[in-house]
């Protein structure tokens, strides 16, 4: 007798909770990103108002990535140690505070340690949220869940052009705080909609003990096949090339196109920000679209891996686009290109997340650290090559064709050092493994906090 992760059932209200957290989660992107962007969107009046320079511009990316690389371990190991249920709050609250502050700057240099400590918040999110989606979701549903999860990056990002439209006219840019100020406070509404909605023991440890095990007469068929050491680095290895070339490609679009639109299209910062907000719309629909494809591809039949796999490709040939786009004249080209770039350029993180979630389940927290620590160190670099490269080059072109590319980068990486883990019996198996939550003394799944009945049927 076997069991597989299909034969766990939960009462329908289960299954509602668990889609709730994840748009929870949704919502603690949305605040991230609308903490992040906002200087982004204002780039060109804060210059002039506080006297900072393009080269200054691309120092302060490079503080934000250098402090969320470095968070990103602490973080890592925070969530791992202490749990998903006091970390991610915490740092919500954390990178709300340095947002607000942020509206206090006077000079480049408190400017600039307002991002960094945002830097160093912000990069809780991913090691708390992946860890989450890892336990409450099968393999099968993570990437739907990522999905959610990561359109709050869009939906955030369609926000805030609004927010900056209404609280700063370009007839008042001395008015750039305003923004800081209201998009700080939303953290702290998230933060009690946690402590409301969420039980501490439905974010608990993963992994059942021998004895719970045992007690519900499972094999180690449904228990995920520790990887070989050589394979592991293999699979690491392509995570690392491939959260650094998807990463380049979005950050880059986020930071460096509305200058792009603005001082070499001649859009005004009000036609930029309309722009932005479809731009990043779309990259919602991209989000959704990969979870939904990917789920629809499993339950057609095809393997877990593979379907990710596909539909990772199709996305990163949509942020190729971006090569068209570089060089198209102004018109109503260029628009078109660029949303079907941001469908693209967002669409291939879901499935990225869900490949890292293959790799350990006691550790997940700590590998999304240092992934986010190894992406946001290349994203430092970057944004300093681009800065300097800027002060001295009248133009974005060059720079937004070759990121285009990277995306497809990272899908020979994972062709190339994947590879099989031959210590199950199949691919499928080995996607489909899944660990169970241990069963607590009166035969509900504590990780729900809310009295799961577990129901174990005979498989194959």
């Amino acid at each position: 007798m076997s069991f597989s992760r299909r034969d766990i059932r939960f009462p329908a209200h289960i299954h509602l909770w668990k889609w709730w957290f994840c748009g929870l989660l949704l919502l603690a992107t949305l605040l991230n990103y609308m903490d992040r962007l906002t200087l982004n969107l204002l780039g060109v009046s804060m210059m002039e108002q506080l006297s900072f320079s393009k080269q200054d511009y691309g120092h302060i990316e490079a503080g934000f990535a250098v402090a969320f690389a470095l968070g990103a371990i602490v973080m890592g190991f925070a969530v791992d140690r202490f749990g998903v249920y006091w970390v991610y709050p915490l740092s919500v609250l954390g990178w709300s505070v340095a947002g607000y502050l942020t509206g206090y700057s006077t000079d480049f240099w408190s400017l600039f340690t307002c991002r960094v400590v945002l830097g160093l918040a912000e990069s809780g999110n991913w090691p708390s949220a992946l860890r989450a989606t890892q336990r409450l979701l099968p393999p099968e549903e993570r990437t739907m869940g990522n999905s959610i999860l990561q359109s709050g990056a869009a939906f955030g990002a369609v926000l805030t052009p609004a927010i900056v439209q209404v609280l700063v006219p370009e007839s008042a840019p001395e008015s750039w705080p305003a923004p800081f100020f209201v998009i700080g406070a939303l953290g702290l509404s998230w933060v009690a909609l946690w402590f409301v909605t969420v039980r501490a023991a439905a974010l608990g440890p993963a992994e059942p003990s021998a004895a719970a095990r045992a007690a519900l007469g499972l094999t180690e068929h449904i228990e995920r096949a520790p990887l070989p050491r050589g394979l592991f680095l293999r699979r690491f290895a392509a995570l690392v090339i491939l959260v650094i070339t998807i990463n380049a490609c979005w950050h880059f679009y986020r930071a460096w196109l509305p200058l792009f639109l603005q001082q070499e299209q001649g859009y005004t910062q009000s036609e930029s920000n309309g722009f932005f907000t479809l731009y990043y719309l779309a990259a919602g629909i991209g989000s959704w679209a990969a979870g939904l494809a990917t789920l629809w591809i499993v339950r057609m039949g095809m393997p877990v891996h593979r379907g990710r796999l596909l539909v990772f490709f199709g996305f990163a040939l949509l942020a190729a686009l971006g090569v068209a786009a570089a060089f198209v004249p102004s018109g109503p080209w260029l628009p078109v290109l660029l949303l079907l770039v941001a469908v693209g350029a967002l669409g291939v993180f879901p499935n990225y997340y869900s490949f890292s979630q293959e790799l350990t389940t006691t550790h997940q927290g700590k590998l999304t650290g240092v992934l986010g620590c190894s992406c946001w160190l290349a994203m430092a670099a970057l944004h300093e090559i681009v800065g300097y490269f800027m002060a001295s080059s009248p133009s974005y072109r060059p720079a937004i064709a070759m990121v285009a590319l990277l995306p497809l980068v990272g899908v020979a990486a994972l062709l190339l050092l994947w590879g099989k883990n031959p210590l199950v019996r199949s691919a499928e198996a080995e996607e489909n493994a899944y660990p169970l939550r241990a069963p607590t003394a009166s035969g509900v799944d504590s990780r729900f906090g809310v009295g799961a009945v577990i129901t174990i049927k005979e498989g194959e």
